[in-house]
């Protein structure tokens, strides 16, 4: 199956999940589930932009009498009369009256009077109430995961509690006898599993909520019962043991726990042993045991499809890059070849692929930028092509 046919399977009526109330300071990388409007003007009333003097603007007066301050959080009660002036400070409120602001650094002050050493205008150094935004408006759309400058603007906005969308739950259980934990004591014949630790914190760092069931052995009741488990997880995630040989129990003790298998085998490299089914609402995502194919395959299906659940929307196109070497032609499947990424003069990208591609080297993986796209037998390619990437954001 074509890459894109099967990330349109797997989004096909995906539905965001319910809506949370959280509290503010618990919302960092929270999907904001409905628009947040402000519930007051900002500033709330006319604030003075610097330290200074604030004044008439049509006194005219070069010498006027100083009658009180105006601190932050502190502001002068009184209204100004003609020939009045008020000591005022950055962010403080206006006095009523006043209409300017003249700085410090342009007035002589003796502390009961104040002379101007140039003349001043209308609204000088004045913040206009509701400069930056007005009550009621609606300033942070549904599907914004929110960061520090989101929280800061909600938390100017007066908004203490947000409805953000519920956090998918991903359960990753990873298969296979020849698997140990790392810190383990491997016999020779075992290897170290990466591929529990790496996919919970891709789907953390993607906005889920993660259960590690850590490794499984190559046996169907014991597979079984692991699935069992996590039922009510939104998305089972699984690597290793998706193909057919006499070890390989994933796709068996899926169905005899009622997921129906939609697809699997994927025209892509690396990645090609991809599974996708669904049982109920929960999605089940088979991931290759291969440790690149696995994290290749989780950014092109596991990522698109936790932002489905979160609301958020889809990828946008991939960006282009310029080619830093020369490619040979590509076969039937679709490639995803691990590139660094460096600028030309022009600022342009330059993407130049690793000289070795075996999907078994997680070092390359780690060390790459991107990946160039390159489509089903697409041509040989040279150095200068413009050619698509995807940014390796986990």
């Amino acid at each position: 199956m074509p890459v894109e046919e099967a990330r349109a399977r797997i989004l096909n009526n995906v539905k965001p999940l319910a809506l949370e109330i959280v509290a503010l300071k618990d919302s960092r990388g929270r999907v904001l589930g409905k628009p947040l409007s402000a519930k007051r003007d900002q500033p709330p009333f006319p604030a003075s932009a610097m330290d200074g003097y604030a004044l008439r603007a049509e006194d005219g007066a070069a010498t006027l009498k100083l009658v009180g301050t105006s601190a932050a959080g502190h502001a002068f009660r009184g209204k100004l009369k003609a020939g009045e002036s008020v000591r005022i400070f950055t962010g403080a409120p206006v006095p009523e009256n006043a209409n300017a602001v003249v700085i410090q650094e342009n007035a002589v002050a003796d502390g009961k009077s104040v002379t101007l050493l140039q003349p001043v205008r209308v609204g000088q150094n004045i913040r206009a109430r509701g400069l930056d935004f007005k009550k009621g408006e609606a300033l942070l759309p549904a599907g914004v995961k929110l960061n520090a400058r989101d929280m800061g603007l909600a938390a100017a906005m007066n908004c203490s509690v947000i409805g953000v969308r519920k956090k998918p739950v991903v359960a990753v259980i990873a298969t296979g006898d020849e698997l140990v934990l790392p810190g383990g004591s491997p016999r020779s014949d075992q290897i170290i599993s990466s591929n529990s630790n790496a996919l919970a914190a891709m789907a953390e760092s993607f906005g889920a909520a993660v259960v590690n069931c850590g490794i499984v052995k190559d046996n169907l009741k014991a597979t079984e019962r692991a699935i069992m488990k996590v039922a009510k997880a939104n998305v089972l995630v699984t690597t290793g043991g998706a193909s057919v040989g006499d070890h390989d129990f994933i796709q068996e003790a899926l169905r005899n726990t009622g997921v129906k298998i939609g697809f699997w085998k994927i025209a892509m490299r690396p990645g090609k042993p991809f599974m996708y089914g669904r049982r109920g609402q929960q999605h089940v995502v088979g991931l290759p045991g291969n440790p690149v194919s696995a994290l290749v395959c989780a950014r092109l299906f596991l990522k698109p499809l936790l932002d489905a659940l979160q609301g958020l929307p889809g990828d946008d196109t991939p960006p282009l890059a310029r080619l830093g070497a020369a490619m040979a032609a590509n076969d039937s499947r679709q490639d995803y070849v691990r590139a660094t990424l460096s600028f030309a003069d022009d600022g342009a990208r330059i993407a130049t692929p690793f000289t070795i591609q075996d999907s078994s080297m997680q070092r390359t993986l780690r060390n790459a930028h991107c990946l160039i796209i390159r489509a089903p037998n697409a041509g040989e390619a040279h150095a200068g092509d413009l050619v698509s990437i995807l940014n390796l954001d986990f």
